[in-house]
């Protein structure tokens, strides 16, 4: 990776909106506000805050970093799509982190909370999915390992950004969000309403 490669991360994958400026190895600017809903009017405008606090516009970056849950359903397609369509328009890689690797340190098993006591993790040699939270802490000790669930980790954004300056050079594919579950809301189950030609 160039020393100066500009790197601009975000997340949308629990209750906040968060954003993170690298260049090379240094964080120009990153913010993270908590938001339950409102991300999707939010997003645009914080990207464009922190890359003035930065001094870069979007021609400057030359990649993008973006959390792809496990999480709240609503907030990954947010984030994913608007790192599809910047990549696309700006033409750049746009780099998919995992929750699990925005959330990884030392001498722990980081997890995703997720809705009655239940988390998002992924167990060595397995794929993730979403099990009761003393399962993951079982797993947790068995590995020595402290059990780290956090929806909103600090620097969360900044690990995103991180993780894509490592990789961008070497992704060819879109970012896909990672669902692990089924959406909450599901399509009505009444039928539809007659039409009447009139």
């Amino acid at each position: 990776m160039p020393s100066d490669a500009l790197v601009l991360g975000f997340d949308t994958s629990a209750a906040h909106c968060a954003a993170a400026l690298l260049q090379g190895d240094v964080i120009l600017a990153q913010t993270c506000e908590e938001m339950a809903r409102g991300q999707a009017e939010r997003l645009i405008p914080l990207l464009e805050e922190v890359l003035a606090e930065g001094g870069v516009t979007w021609a400057d970056l030359d990649a993008l970093g973006v959390g792809v849950g496990p999480g709240n359903f609503t907030g990954i397609r947010i984030a994913v799509s608007a790192a599809r369509g910047l990549a696309l328009g700006l033409e750049i890689s746009a780099v998919g982190v995992s929750g699990f690797e925005a959330r990884e340190h030392p001498g722990t098993f980081a997890a995703v909370p997720a809705p009655r006591d239940q988390v998002y993790a992924h167990p060595p040699g397995e794929d993730p999915r979403l099990m009761p939270l003393a399962e993951a802490q079982a797993i947790a000790t068995a590995l020595r390992l402290e059990l780290v669930a956090e929806a909103t980790p600090p620097r969360i954004a900044e690990t995103i950004a991180r993780r894509a300056a490592e990789r961008y050079k070497d992704t060819i594919s879109a970012p896909a969000p990672l669902y692990l579950r089924a959406a909450d809301a599901a399509p009505a189950k009444d039928a539809p309403p007659t039409l009447i030609d009139g």
